[in-house]
């Protein structure tokens, strides 16, 4: 094999979850990289079809506990790292000491937030690693691809996050919008929640209903606080409010915003469209049709739509992707191959499933 065609060493840390599973299910098919570690600590030992039966016909390796891997022996190009919010900032502080060559694309929310005491506002706790979240990238794609390509730690953006700011940011950039008028009103399926087990995620708990949840005060606020700031160069504070909605994969977000100076619907929508011309994985459609999340299930892309509401001055806008795969584990592989200069797109072609 010639040094061009060599694989890049990967991990996924964290592996037993779905973010980690939905890792798996795009780095087996993508052509430049070697799965060559998976960790899940309380399923350590374990083959990875034990936990996710779907991954019986590849081989993989046995889930190891994180704190058994010896970094500087693995050689590893990135590591992509699921952990929980909290857990993540210890072993990727002791994975860049200790293999300071290794990139990492962090999914949790530890390197999100660029002020230390914003996250501890939010998170209930210190930074424990604030040198390393001062280099730290937000893994926003389409708006920090310059950043990101140069980056050795790059924090993968939430799902909500991801859905309303990839709908927003080009109107705020453009001052098109009020930024004191942004209503966010999200609805997610139950993945978002994680795979632990919990009552509250029970089936006779959330089947046959849907309800709002974090009402005034969900984490998610800070990133979108932070984002929209800087799009908007002034503070932004933003209305949101996310729901659970018993499917298993997906987020809609309906947006309510007032055009500025003058600004119509169909000026927001042109914005939008000249933004996202040349973007593989943000499509926007033609004005007046709004996304589902049907249509973007087990993709990579985001939809987005604009529609003007029966108010003068204000429009409806409509984003929807893939919790799991736009939303997380698919954005964290555009994000690994912006950082390894692979081709963008390249593992992430697959078209949504439907029905």
């Amino acid at each position: 094999m010639s040094a061009i065609e060599k694989k890049a060493k990967i991990a996924v840390l964290g592996a037993s979850g779905y973010t980690g599973a939905e890792l798996v299910r795009l780095l087996l098919r993508h052509p430049r990289v070697e799965i060559a570690l998976l960790t899940a600590d309380r399923r350590a030992g374990k083959a990875m079809a034990e936990v996710f039966p779907q991954f019986a016909p590849y081989a993989l390796p046995v889930l190891s506990a994180v704190e058994d891997a010896d970094w500087a022996k693995l050689h590893l190009d990135l590591a992509f790292c699921a952990l929980p919010h909290g857990t993540t900032q210890r072993v990727v502080a002791d994975l860049v000491e200790r293999a300071p060559a290794t990139k990492v694309v962090d999914l949790s929310a530890d390197f999100r937030l660029s002020d230390p005491a914003a996250y501890a506002r939010w998170y209930g706790h210190e930074h424990w690693a604030p040198e390393l979240q001062k280099e730290a990238v937000y893994g926003l794609t389409e708006i920090y691809r310059s950043q990101i390509k140069a980056a050795r730690l790059v924090a993968n953006p939430g799902c909500y996050t991801t859905c309303a700011e990839l709908a927003l940011i080009p109107l705020l950039k453009a001052k098109a919008v009020d930024p004191d008028e942004i209503v966010v009103d999200a609805k997610s399926g139950m993945t978002g929640a994680g795979r632990a087990a919990r009552e509250e995620m029970l089936f006779a708990e959330v089947s046959e209903g849907f309800h709002a949840y974090g009402v005034g005060h969900h984490r998610h606020m800070s990133e979108l606080d932070q984002e929209f700031s800087r799009a908007a160069g002034r503070e932004v504070i933003v209305s949101f409010t996310p729901h659970l909605v018993p499917m298993n994969r997906g987020i809609l977000s309906t947006i309510y915003v007032r055009g500025l100076k003058g600004a119509s619907p169909q000026d927001l929508h042109a914005l939008l469209l000249k933004a996202y011309a040349k973007e593989p994985f943000v499509h926007v459609l033609s004005f007046q049709a709004l996304p589902q999340t049907r249509h973007v299930r087990g993709s990579n892309m985001t939809f987005i739509g604009v529609a003007a509401d029966r108010i003068a001055g204000r429009a409806i806008i409509g984003s929807a992707l893939d919790n799991l795969t736009k939303g997380a584990s698919g954005q964290a592989v555009q994000n690994m191959n912006v950082m390894l200069g692979f081709p963008e797109t390249m593992g992430l072609e697959q078209v949504a499933l439907f029905p």
